[in-house]
């Protein structure tokens, strides 16, 4: 063996011993420290996002309680309740107009470049530029409407077709959520997620067809202020229809949001739900106009206790959309979709409480649609966990090692 020769075999001796332990590790599905922080913030963010859906799964299913009371005592107005709980939204703004005041007297500016609404899919979420108040206010703007049509056509679904109806095409915007998130890639597509959704389906149509029998307390997956419990109303097609775009828009509204934000570090979420509020009042009375022109909801005064029931119900909307949205933000859509069947369960342990018959029908879809949360939220996370992790670790070692 020549000179070279022999150099050439110690060095590549050398660069053997020292990428082989790496390689070893690659085996063994090594993470970089960097890549091991990001992926436990990540698995913190999404465990406090879970708490703070279960957080608004109680207060939506007390606004449930409260607002079944206010239309049993004959005080049915969808759109009033709709368009006042949104208002609430727009008490939001004040900490923005104080905050921009002081910094105003103290001489700051406000920083910040135009930069586009719709989120770059090459950049990773923590190298987002923050939106500015300007794109906040158009994304508000948008977002207003799709939230309003979804909550009012439930409201006014409720009035037109029976409970069961209405609860059944409601728990539909699972499986919008689950094809329109695939359609704009924030959902992969898994038999256990489908499964979970049709399991979820499954439980809330066993609540409603008990429901159709005796009244329960219902709440559906985009439950809100429920109606009265008859199962006779005159337009019980229509009622069916709306429920159906109800469905539509509520899945609608948390994919735009998703898509468009990614994470709430990127947006001011109390000047958001400012604008939303804004926007609520300024264009969306006259709406109400031609539903007391026409007759189908002459506008009054509420009596006293349906007053209080509609003031509580606007402190419940003012606290819990707000959580409501940090929690789809931190999770996916189809996480808080699913995760909202659990008013069910929540309002079959009410009546328990309250000491209201519950028929074992009732109790079988609440420990469905329970179920079908638990494994939305485990496949998402195993989902998660697959896509940061050894493919990309196996990327960036290979980078480190690259001559």
């Amino acid at each position: 063996m020549t000179a070279d020769e022999a150099t050439d075999t110690l060095e590549m001796d050398t660069f053997a011993s020292t990428v082989q332990p790496r390689r070893s590790l690659l085996r063994g599905k090594s993470v970089s420290p960097g890549r091991a922080l990001s992926r436990l913030q990540a698995t913190r963010d999404y465990a406090v996002g879970i708490g703070l859906l279960l957080i608004v799964v109680i207060l939506w299913t007390a606004s449930n309680f409260v607002t079944q009371g206010m239309y049993q005592g004959g005080f049915e107005k969808p759109f009033l309740v709709t368009y006042m709980s949104t208002s609430t939204f727009t008490l939001y703004l004040v900490p923005f107009l104080v905050r921009r005041w002081w910094r105003k007297r103290q001489g700051l500016e406000e920083g910040g470049s135009e930069a586009p609404i719709l989120a770059p899919s090459h950049l990773p979420d923590d190298e987002l530029p923050p939106l500015t108040i300007r794109e906040t206010a158009r994304l508000a703007f948008i977002y207003c409407f799709i939230w309003f049509i979804a909550n009012w056509a439930l409201n006014a679904a409720l009035d037109l077709t029976s409970v069961a109806s209405a609860t059944i095409l409601s728990s539909m915007s699972g499986f919008f959520t689950l094809g329109i998130g695939r359609l704009f890639r924030v959902e992969m597509l898994t038999l256990a997620k489908i499964a979970a959704v049709v399991t979820s389906f499954g439980g809330v149509v066993l609540v409603s067809l008990a429901d159709s029998i005796t009244p329960q307390q219902p709440g559906g997956a985009a439950s809100r202020p429920l109606a009265h419990t008859e199962d006779l109303t005159p337009h019980p097609i229509l009622g069916d229809v709306l429920a159906l775009i109800s469905a539509l828009f509520y899945a609608l509204y948390v994919i735009l949001l998703k898509v468009q934000v990614r994470s709430e570090s990127r947006v001011d979420m109390q000047l958001f739900f400012g604008f939303v509020g804004l926007f609520n009042v300024l264009s969306c009375w006259p709406v109400g106009v031609v539903l007391h022109l026409i007759g189908t909801e002459p506008f009054e005064l509420p009596p006293r206790g349906a007053l209080a029931a509609l003031a509580i119900n606007m402190g419940i909307t003012l606290s819990s959309d707000y959580l409501y949205v940090l929690a789809m933000l931190k999770t996916t859509p189809l996480v808080v979709t699913v995760g909202l069947s659990l008013t069910i369960p929540l309002a079959v342990l009410g009546d328990f409480m309250l000491g209201k018959f519950t028929r074992g029908q009732v109790i079988l879809g609440a420990i469905l649609v329970l179920v079908s949360f638990v494994v939305v939220g485990l496949e998402n996370e195993k989902v998660k966990t697959r896509e940061v992790g050894p493919a990309d670790d196996v990327s960036d070692e290979q980078d480190d090692v690259s001559p």
